[in-house]
């Protein structure tokens, strides 16, 4: 094991953050996993399962049973770990920008395509080496100008030529669910009947530019442009890639981490990563659904938040989900019903119990898309 530390732009005299990775295996061995934690910085439970999974790699590595390689950042973001608000933890939007952490990460398929779309042969294996090592000169290049910048420039480095990308969050309150581009779901889907998703959310491209599908889009949008530029070598889609949603910000329990972590190393060894007999995948957990079948719902009038329905509910079109009560209403008026428009599984749920007019209460899995646009909250 190697553990490095990466210093970050210094946004400021005196001062100056860290971001720290660790490294099990041989570098050059494949396939590379790369796993972080924490982008959204509130988000702790994948930081726990982080803390899970460093002794079982170590010992893995010990017994020389780690075949592949395998890069894991626990603590991803040190800026908005730092970033405090009347006691408050703020570390969804970076407090100089405004921007969310998870957002605005470049298009490498854009930034690479007139580099390679010459270079490329009849060799997929060779295609794949090349547009890896083309990102990795772009990125080597890339001068940021900001802490955030240099944040995500540093994330990319670490994560861009790896074969499965697993990016650790989780919700307000949430059962556990995935997201993924359609492309990377066939890989993944072991993944998630390991963990017991609950829902699982596809999309070809949910827009916003966020971590995971900075890395995964880069290859079919690039197939995409060279079909288009009328190039028909071969270029496979090298990375699958998922934002995992380890339920509620509340839930960082040993028990609910630990049975997280065995299920990603279990994993690993489908993956061959991990020497060892291949586990037994279980069946299905749910069905995968569009993420523009999702429904967010939203309440027109302020008021205290009273849940009906838990996160993890199936629910029927009409469901009752949630109260939402304004006191100082007259007579029945007082009580808005926040009702399912889609049929689903509501997978996650707002954490404050008071609304404002507009304001979110819950998501549920839809199966039939009607959403189009950009498909991710702020």
């Amino acid at each position: 094991m190697v553990r490095t530390e990466h210093p970050l732009l210094s946004p400021s005299l005196g001062h100056q953050k860290t971001l720290v990775s660790f490294h099990y295996g041989d570098p050059s061995a494949r396939p590379k996993v790369y796993l972080q934690a924490s982008l959204h910085a509130e988000e702790l439970p994948g930081m726990l399962v982080a803390h899970h999974l460093r002794p079982a790699l170590e010992q893995a590595e010990r017994e020389g049973r780690l075949r592949g390689h395998v890069v894991l950042v626990p603590a991803a973001n040190p800026i908005g770990l730092a970033q405090r608000l009347d006691h408050k933890a703020m570390g969804r939007f970076e407090f100089g920008t405004s921007e969310n952490f998870n957002r605005h990460y470049p298009d490498l398929a854009q930034a690479v395509f007139e580099q390679i779309r010459e270079r490329l042969g009849p060799d997929g294996a060779a295609n794949v080496a090349l547009v890896r090592n083309t990102v990795t000169a772009w990125l080597q290049a890339w001068s940021p100008r900001t802490e955030l910048e240099s944040l995500r420039r540093q994330l990319l480095l670490l994560a861009h030529d790896a074969d499965v990308v697993l990016d650790m969050h989780c919700d307000w309150e949430a059962t556990l669910h995935l997201y993924a581009e359609e492309a990377c779901w066939p890989p993944l889907a072991p993944l998630a009947w390991l963990l017991g998703c609950k829902a699982v959310l596809l999309a070809r491209d949910s827009g916003g530019g966020p971590f995971d599908e900075c890395l995964s889009g880069l290859w079919w949008q690039l197939a995409e442009r060279l079909k288009a530029a009328g190039v028909a070598h071969p270029l496979p889609q090298a990375c699958a890639s998922t934002t995992l949603e380890f339920r509620g910000e509340a839930d960082v329990a040993h028990e609910h981490a630990a049975r997280d972590a065995a299920a990603i190393l279990a994993y690993l060894a489908h993956l061959r990563v991990l020497d060892g007999a291949a586990p037994t995948i279980p069946a299905p957990s749910c069905q995968p659904t569009p993420l523009a079948g999702s429904e967010t719902l939203h309440s027109p009038v302020p008021g205290v938040v009273v849940f009906r329905a838990r996160p993890g509910d199936t629910l029927a079109v009409g469901d009752l989900v949630a109260e939402v009560i304004d006191p100082t209403a007259p007579g029945a008026s007082r009580v808005h019903r926040v009702c399912a428009g889609v049929a689903g599984v509501l997978y996650a749920s707002v954490g404050e119990r008071y609304c404002v007019a507009g304001g979110e209460i819950g998501k549920i899995a839809g199966a039939k898309p009607f959403r189009t646009g950009p498909l991710l909250g702020a």
